[in-house]
């Protein structure tokens, strides 16, 4: 099945696709020209194998690993862990405020209350991104700031923000890292600034927008390597050096890999930078022999559009199916989004595509937003973290997100996801067949009603619009100005 088709053969179209092309090119040189002044060039050759090893933490082995799906079971999962803290609780993010309800109902339970039991035994600290520089976008320094207040009233919690970024880049990552023993990695952020981030699997028609999204919850050694980075940025901050985390026991079967984005000339212990997302993806992007499956708030970046566009072109086997779940109306660079899936629908000769969205299913609802940034390969990997696929998140934006490669859980994690957009209890067979008799049915039958103004009967819907290539112009160039 095809996205929205493309007139190629008009004059508009022809120019279109010629300027497009060329800010691609202006993007890629730029980025290559900066990673090579770092020493992160590698990453962008052609075999992305040549930067297996960029990142500065290893693959290790001996974690406990459990994927947690949206907001419900994500939040009750750190507030149970919050309130176990004997030692530390360190928390990481966009933003968060003291009233988020980590659950609701009789449980109802807010981070600031967990916050203020823990740290009756334990030190609490919260580090937050302090705000863009201009007040375009929000949490703006005025909302950091109340933020930060809020958090300082609660008795023995340290608060501090983060002003170590590029002009209108920010510190994007999402952690909470418990007694330097267990670390939760992912993309959801304690807050309900711009929207409310707890929700259920099953989305229902809320008052405000939905949200769907992930994060996961680990012990094990590879905690250490997410605690060493909360300690480093924390000292960076405030100058308060921590101890170095002891590497906890082994506590799972599972291999893991803590990945970053650290932007270079941000941060004195990295001075570099680390790149190590970006890396991660094209290499496992660029094996893949029969599923690429992406869940991503956005797509902007041609050094992973590259690699997708090729497999499209020139796919591995019979059987090789993409699925990407987008939400319909991302927060900004919607065009963006869209101009790069033009050249998707562009190389999708042999019907191996699909791009999805989860529509609202009733008519005064606003739908469930796609904020997840999840990425999985043949059921052999999987990251799951706070990287979008665009330049802000792969070369601007401090990120982090976490790899595995353990099939079962990869395997287990894909079919808990498509039994949720899906919307059965579970979901068997091969994945290829499963693309053709339900992915692509279902997201086209949508599409037809929504088009006929007939009311949804699935949440799944096929995206739709694909925009002018030329629509890149905005967020690549704004990206070559202020982006180092």
């Amino acid at each position: 099945m095809r996205a929205e088709p493309q007139v190629n053969g008009s004059l508009a179209a022809r120019v279109d696709d010629a300027v497009g092309r060329l800010i691609e090119s202006l993007l890629r040189g730029h980025h290559r020209r900066r990673l090579a002044r770092n020493g992160w060039a590698a990453i962008l050759d052609e075999n992305p194998d040549a930067a297996v090893d960029a990142a500065s933490s290893p693959m290790r082995g001996g974690n406990w690993v459990e994927i947690l799906i949206d907001g419900k079971d994500a939040f009750a999962a750190m507030l149970l862990t919050i309130e176990r803290a004997e030692r530390s609780v360190h928390v990481a993010g966009w933003h968060a405020m003291p009233d988020f309800e980590l659950t609701r109902g009789e449980s109802a339970s807010t981070l600031g209350r967990a916050l203020a039991v823990a740290a009756g035994r334990a030190r609490v600290r919260v580090l937050l991104w302090g705000g863009p520089q201009l007040p375009v976008i929000r949490p703006t320094r005025s909302d950091a700031r109340e933020a930060r207040d809020a958090f300082a009233r609660i008795p023995g919690v340290s608060v501090a923000l983060d002003t170590h970024e590029y002009l209108q880049h920010c510190h994007h990552e999402k952690l909470l890292v418990v007694d330097d023993e267990v670390a939760f990695v992912g993309g959801l952020d304690m807050t309900h600034l711009t929207a409310d981030r707890w929700d259920t699997t099953g989305h229902e028609p809320r008052e405000g927008l939905g949200w769907h999204d992930a994060a996961v919850r680990l012990s094990g050694p590879v905690v250490g390597d997410v605690a060493t980075h909360f300690n480093a940025r924390w000292a960076e901050v405030t100058e308060e050096r921590l101890p170095t985390p002891k590497v906890p026991e082994p506590a799972g079967p599972h291999a893991a890999q803590f990945l970053r984005t650290v932007p270079e000339r941000v941060y004195r212990f990295l001075p570099e930078g680390e790149f190590s997302i970006l890396a991660e993806y094209r290499r496992a992007l660029a094996s893949a022999q029969h599923l690429i499956y992406l869940e991503n708030q956005f797509l902007w970046a041609p050094e992973i559009v590259d690699i997708l566009e090729d497999k499209l072109r020139r796919p591995p086997g019979p059987d090789f199916r993409m699925i990407l779940v987008l939400p319909s109306k991302p927060t900004s660079g919607r065009d963006t989004t869209l101009g790069q899936l033009a050249r998707l629908v562009q190389a999708d000769l042999h019907q191996r595509l699909v791009a999805a969205t989860l529509q609202p299913m009733a008519v005064d609802s606003p739908g469930t937003y796609v904020h997840a940034k999840v990425g999985i390969v043949d059921d052999s990997w999987l990251t799951i973290g706070s990287a979008n696929l665009n330049a802000h998140s792969l070369f601007n934006d401090t990120e982090a997100n976490v790899v595995f490669t353990d099939p079962d859980l990869v395997r287990s994690t894909r079919l808990r996801l498509w039994a949720e957009h899906l919307g059965t209890e579970e979901v068997t067979g091969d994945p290829t067949h499963i693309f053709d008799q339900q992915w692509v049915p279902v997201a086209r039958e949508q599409l037809t009603r929504r088009r006929s103004g007939l009311p949804p009967t699935h949440r799944l819907c096929r995206l739709e619009g694909v925009s002018a290539r030329r629509d890149l112009v905005l967020g690549g160039l704004i990206g070559l100005l202020v982006d180092g």
